[in-house]
């Protein structure tokens, strides 16, 4: 088998890489810049080695073939040296393409939201059948002890990221799964930093709607107009609807969303409890059901799956609680994102008090984009506190000024830390979440020993 060098191995997609090509058989080793758990201590378990990023020895003797991060670029050092030697490099995703998935039969999950909640619960429902199905997953999906394996079916289960390839592949991630079956939940404007507006990133959903076989499917809610208008440009395998009269449909039966009806297109239906809130997750779990139908796994047993389905890590996880008071730890960055997450705990949560603590951290929150939804999205909450980021080019304080006495604006972590202690009453209910695509400089930590020692 292989050597196979993978740069950038500690970012969740590489990692799953790692997995899966050591699964396979290859001997693999690594390098990041950053290695810090829980990915470096993951992939120390698997007997991955991990190099210094910039160290060049890691390419002594030379590897058989370098898997190239999207997070480097020219003019890092190791990625110079690469190409300066000759030495065979590759992208993570083709390199999945071509060593892992040409004879499986690949179920993608797409879009704006959800891509690692639906892809996390369609492995699920596919383990409960009985398919042992591989996957890679961009987070850590609680039913699995990893976040990436090979499996061992025909079937695998991938989230499929838009963003690009690699600094040498300007394409979506997607483009190189070919999928037979195709979840699109949804398509926003995200990733400003690569694409200019909507319009270019339906230019590469439509890509991926392009490699899906005329005897695959193509599922999505039917009420998405960005995703219409990639369906008008062509769709050449079954479409399957989402949230129509005629097509899948969810019911609610509580306000919070733990419990629903879940019908298919011929009208069979089946109940639905599980540990999940909001009609968002909801949503995501039809997509599930729908992919994993097109698969062979009927309504009644995929929504039986649901019950033990155990959350992903950071989809509005219970970090701690100490008496009266809960951390939440959410992925949440988008305006869309955080209006529902809001809205799932105060369905659960009712009119007890929600602290809403925000790093406004992804390139296109910096660059302004979504600016104008930002205090609206915000006001499900009754506490508002935001992190002011590095390198922001607009007045965080004069956007959310709608939010009025609700907002506080912090220069630092610890600031919002110190205040939100401050106006704690720990004798009353009260809901810390915290939403950020990144660690937020380990801000549930510091709330939880402020709260273990108040």
């Amino acid at each position: 088998m292989a050597h196979v060098h993978i740069l950038g191995v500690c970012g969740t997609f590489m990692a799953g890489i790692a997995l899966i090509a050591r699964e396979a058989g290859h001997r693999v080793t690594g390098s990041d810049a950053n290695v810090y758990p829980p990915m470096s201590t993951l992939l120390a378990e698997q007997g991955i080695t991990i190099s210094p990023g910039d160290d060049l020895a890691q390419l002594d003797p030379a590897p058989d073939i370098v898997v190239i991060g999207n997070a480097l670029s020219r003019g890092h050092p190791v990625v110079e040296a690469v190409l300066d030697r000759g030495l065979r490099y590759t992208s993570g995703p083709q390199w999945l393409s071509e060593a892992i998935l040409q004879s499986r039969w690949v179920l993608a999950v797409a879009g704006t939201h959800g891509k690692t909640t639906t892809s996390s619960i369609l492995a699920w429902m596919l383990e409960c059948a009985g398919m042992q199905p591989g996957f890679l997953i961009g987070g850590v999906p609680g039913n699995f002890p990893v976040s990436a394996r090979l499996g061992g079916s025909d079937f695998f289960v991938i989230e499929a990221d838009e963003y690009d390839t690699a600094f040498f592949d300007k394409r979506s991630k997607f483009v190189h799964y070919r999928p037979r079956t195709v979840v699109l939940n949804n398509l926003e404007f995200d990733h400003a930093d690569i694409f200019d507006d909507l319009g270019a990133i339906e230019r590469q959903f439509h890509h991926l709607v392009r490699t899906v076989p005329g005897s695959g499917a193509v599922i999505r809610p039917a009420q998405d107009e960005a995703l219409q208008r990639v369906i008008d440009r062509g769709c050449w395998s079954q479409d399957i609807h989402l949230g129509t009269d005629c097509g899948w449909q969810i019911k609610a039966k509580t306000a919070d969303w733990s419990s629903f009806e879940l019908v298919d297109p011929d009208g069979r239906s089946a109940q639905v409890q599980w540990s999940m809130l909001g009609a968002h997750n909801a949503r995501n779990a039809m997509a599930a059901a729908a992919a994993a139908r097109h698969v062979g796994v009927p309504v009644a047993q995929a929504a039986a799956s649901l019950g033990r389905f155990e959350g992903v890590r950071r989809r509005l996880e219970t970090r701690g609680r100490i008496g009266q008071v809960t951390v939440y730890d959410d992925f949440a960055h988008h305006p869309t994102a955080i209006v529902e997450t809001l809205r799932a705990l105060r369905a659960r949560v009712g009119d007890e008090r929600i602290v809403a603590i925000l790093e406004p951290r992804s390139n296109t929150m910096k660059q302004g984009h979504h600016r104008e939804a930002l205090a609206a999205s915000l006001s499900g909450a009754d506490a508002v506190h935001v992190l002011t980021p590095a390198q922001l080019g607009w007045s965080l304080s004069d956007v959310l000024a709608p939010l009025g006495e609700r907002l506080r604006v912090h220069p630092t972590v610890s600031d919002i830390v110190d205040t939100v202690m401050d106006e704690l009453n720990p004798e009353q209910p009260q809901h810390l979440l915290v939403m950020s695509n990144g660690g937020f400089g380990g801000i549930h930590e510091h709330l939880l020993q402020r709260l273990e020692g108040a």
